[in-house]
């Protein structure tokens, strides 16, 4: 096609000639991309939050945010007759009455859990690649506050339809915020409008869930947008590939085709959910009243954690001056709600700053490490998912004592303990996991893979011969490059290293940089020692040579 159509030219000859945008068009268009899955991940979440917008606009027009109580007359036929709030009536009429109402309300559910898993993958997929280094502090930091927001956000809507499981999880919500010093029962009140349950918790949560937390999110995720079109995306080391260019494929017609094709799958994987995996049966748990429990009951998996540290939370408390009258300081409730979030969520904001510090590295990347290159990195992220996966798993401790018939107490020190111990495991073995493949790493770079082809020797001996990997591969394997390390040519360190505090730097700096594992800058041999290179294919530049002394070659006969 050389002239673009009439009904295309048009209107985007309207357009330009009033909002001068096709120069805006013509630069970005052809904007690169680089063509990697893991990259797909924050496009999950992002598609799963234009799905929640649409399912909720969906159920705003038949949701009543009320907790008037009424007597049901619907067509759920177990519940007829019940007193109950209008939130949760309408809620059932949702379900049963309005059609597509329970689809909808499931679909709307699973975007929710799709949302907030999304975004824990997405960042720990930025977190243990690096892509949070200079330039993109700024968007890590806006990527942190849309998963602590949307955390909340996850809270109020599961308070919404005010069964008797909801109802549950508002009642501890509510005992965590009126043991917070000092500002605990004026956020009580704030919330409830009295003592608890009051009679304004649906409606206010209704606002913040459907209007405040949403625009917060729409604006945080824009501007996130914005910053990763302008700063570009990180890349993987490889042939071609470096800090000044991005290698793949262009905006228009590739990447825009593969988005819209992958929201499609996205909507219908969320939809197949929605259809056939039941979430949320509120009709089966009945209406919310303070005087009851739901037996098992355990909040979505995005706040287990928060209840694990609950559960296995010791019951201590400290009397201000000594005395229960002059104020008490529940500490099994304050330290399980502020301080395993505070860890996660702070050290998240913080780790590109202390990452700097530490390493002195104040260079632009744009090429994203491979996780085995920074084996400290990786494994202080390993040790935030074991403590976290500790605190998820406890968070039903009464249903893995019922299940495995092991008595509660037990389950509970279990918790206590695992919850240090795993971090630490977690971060030993992925360290030493880290080492074992930057190793392996280190020995297709001086062997190169196996050809399959069987060599006999003059002394009658048989390798295999290795052939040298191919181009990309090899380009990806050298691309690898340490965190720097904190060093000075003189005597005297700079003033910056002197002191507890720049000895005490200069140590961590030592200790999370430089090379673990020498890198080979060799290719393949028999144990002959000649090139074992496959016929034609030329040998390495002058000066290339085999594994550093110790390292085997790692060829049997």
């Amino acid at each position: 096609m050389k002239t673009v159509p009439g009904r295309i030219a048009g209107p985007a000859t309207f357009l330009d000639e009033r909002l001068g945008a096709g120069g805006f068009v013509r630069r970005n268009i052809r904007k690169i991309f680089p063509d990697h899955w893991s990259f797909l991940l924050g496009e999950i979440a992002l598609y799963s939050f234009v799905i929640l917008l649409l399912t909720g606009t969906f159920l705003t027009f038949w949701f009543k945010p009320s907790m008037g109580e009424i007597l049901y007359d619907g067509t759920y036929a177990p519940l007829k007759g019940v007193t109950m709030s209008e939130a949760y009536a309408s809620t059932l009429k949702l379900s049963f009455e309005v059609r597509g109402g329970l689809l909808i309300r499931q679909i709307h559910h699973w975007a929710a859990l799709v949302f907030i898993g999304g975004m824990m993958a997405h960042a720990l997929r930025v977190f243990f690649t690096g892509a949070y280094r200079k330039p993109r502090e700024l968007n890590w930091l806006i990527g942190v506050v849309i998963l602590s927001i949307a955390l909340f956000e996850g809270l109020t809507g599961y308070s919404l339809p005010d069964d008797l499981l909801s109802g549950a999880g508002l009642r501890v919500t509510q005992g965590v915020v009126i043991g917070l010093p000092v500002v605990g029962t004026y956020l009580n009140f704030f919330l409830f409008g009295g003592e608890y349950p009051g009679e304004d918790v649906i409606s206010r949560f209704y606002s913040i869930h459907i209007l405040l937390l949403p625009g917060l999110i729409l604006a945080l995720v824009t501007a996130h947008l914005i910053l990763m079109w302008v700063q570009k995306h990180t890349q993987f080391p490889g042939k071609g590939r470096t800090n000044r260019n991005v290698v793949g494929a262009p905006f228009y017609p590739a990447f825009m085709a593969k988005s819209g094709a992958f929201f499609l799958f996205t909507f219908a994987v969320i939809a197949g959910l929605g259809t056939f995996a039941q979430i949320n049966p509120v009709w089966l748990y009945g209406p919310y009243s303070p005087a009851d429990v739901s037996a098992g009951s355990q909040p979505d998996f995005y706040l287990a954690f928060l209840e694990g540290a609950l559960r296995i939370m010791p019951a201590w408390e400290i009397n201000l001056f000594g005395t229960a009258e002059a104020g008490t300081i529940p500490l099994s409730v304050v330290i399980p709600a502020l301080v395993p979030l505070g860890l996660v969520i702070v050290g998240m904001a913080l780790y590109p700053f202390v990452e700097r510090w530490i390493t002195g590295d104040h260079r632009e990347h744009h090429l994203a490490d491979r996780p085995r290159n920074n084996p400290h990195r990786t494994s202080i992220g390993m040790a935030v998912i074991a403590f976290y996966g500790v605190l998820w798993l406890f968070g039903g401790n009464d249903i893995i004592s019922a299940n495995f018939r092991v008595d509660l107490y037990t389950t509970t020190w279990a918790g206590r303990i695992l919850v240090f111990v795993a971090p630490a495991l977690a971060y030993a073995i992925t360290y030493r996991v880290c080492l074992g493949l930057q190793r392996s790493d280190a020995a297709v770079l001086a062997h190169g893979v196996e050809s399959g082809v069987i060599k006999r020797l003059p002394n009658g001996g048989y390798v295999e011969v290795h052939s040298r990997p191919a181009e990309d591969i090899e380009a990806h394997l050298r691309g690898r490059e340490p965190a720097p390390v904190l060093s000075y040519d003189e005597t005297v360190p700079p003033k910056g290293l002197r002191g507890p505090l720049g000895r005490l730097r200069l140590r961590m700096s030592r200790a999370y940089g430089g090379e673990k594992i020498p890198p080979v800058n060799g290719h393949p041999h028999d144990e002959d020692g000649q090139a074992a290179l496959p016929q034609g294919q030329g040998a390495l530049p002058e000066g290339q040579g085999a594994l550093p002394e110790g390292q085997s070659r790692a060829l049997t006969r």
